[in-house]
């Protein structure tokens, strides 16, 4: 009796859907050759996946960055219970806002008490688990959807409200000024169900035509 095939490698799923995609959208073969190669981005589940992505909310690159390493270094801050024992004493010095600290110390407490159930989540289609986050007070679509794109693997998530992407995909169809949350969704509905590849994609597209970074993960 043969063994079963070994699943396929997340980059190997990467190239499959960039084949695709580049089908569904000709216009695309363009935006690759000047973006070049890129491999999955693949973040933290949980408490800690969702914690980096707020610590990046509003800031730039290099702050969120900055931010997320000196939190991660506090010892058991990365998990929820773990921030709680710190409370906003032990976690002065940061760089969190209040704002963000009331954030993450909302989800660490659903967490603890079983409101959260991120295994759950990822099994629901991306619409309602985009529901299901935003319910939370501080978690808007855009966190939503980066957490489920990157922490959860979800394949067919695209933030159109990320400023990077508007920026990318203007300056890829020269569209002037750039197309806003709304005009994204409509343009990137034509990439479905590879638009988590499609957002990687401009998000090196970005990277190469401007010379910085479009995301903190």
């Amino acid at each position: 009796m043969k063994s079963p095939a070994p699943a396929p490698s997340r980059e190997a799923i990467l190239a499959q859907h960039l084949a695709s995609l580049l089908q569904l959208d000709p216009r695309l073969s363009k935006v690759h050759s000047i973006a070049g190669a890129f491999q999955p981005r693949i973040g933290m589940p949980g408490f800690a996946g969702l914690a980096r992505i707020v610590c990046g909310q509003q800031v730039s690159v290099a702050s969120a960055n900055a931010i997320w390493g000196r939190l991660e270094a506090q010892p058991g801050a990365s998990k929820p219970e773990g921030f709680l024992s710190l409370g906003e004493e032990g976690l002065r010095g940061v760089g969190l806002s209040r704002g963000k600290y009331l954030t993450l110390k909302t989800l660490a407490e659903k967490i603890v008490a079983g409101d959260l159930d991120f295994d759950a989540l990822e099994g629901l289609p991306a619409d309602e688990a985009i529901a299901e986050l935003t319910a939370h007070k501080g978690i808007g679509p855009w966190t939503a959807e980066i957490y489920l794109m990157f922490c959860a693997g979800h394949p067919d998530i695209f933030p159109a409200g990320d400023l990077a992407l508007q920026k990318a995909v203007g300056d890829a169809f020269n569209i002037d000024p750039h197309p806003d949350r709304r005009a994204l969704i409509a343009i990137a509905a034509k990439w479905a169900p590879y638009r988590a590849t499609a957002a990687l994609l401009f998000w090196r597209f970005y990277a190469a035509r401007r010379s910085r970074e479009g995301l903190a993960l």
